[in-house]
């Protein structure tokens, strides 16, 4: 199975929201592995990981967030799958 990762930055009213849990709600429905957290700035930082059209599905997601977020920008970077997590996780802000 192709498997891809994606490494987003999400920015603008994505704490505070719910944004975290409601995307690894979101992506554990699409069955992506991975990790998200919030950064010190104000934006959500996440690395997700599996089938291309999940990942697509989820970056989506990602644009709109949960129903109190306001999102204005979602940066990505592409790259191949590590295989290094074996769900997606909520983590420590950093």
């Amino acid at each position: 199975m192709d498997r891809r990762r994606a490494s987003l930055r999400i920015r603008g009213k994505v704490q505070g929201v719910f944004y975290r849990e409601s995307a690894r709600t979101e992506a554990l429905r699409l069955g992506l592995t991975g990790w998200i957290r919030n950064l010190s700035d104000g934006s959500v930082e996440a690395v997700t990981e599996g089938a291309p059209e999940a990942l697509e599905a989820f970056v989506t997601w990602c644009h709109r967030g949960p129903t109190q977020a306001r999102v204005t920008d979602v940066e990505r970077a592409d790259s191949e799958a590590r295989g290094e997590f074996s769900t997606f996780t909520v983590e420590r802000s950093s």
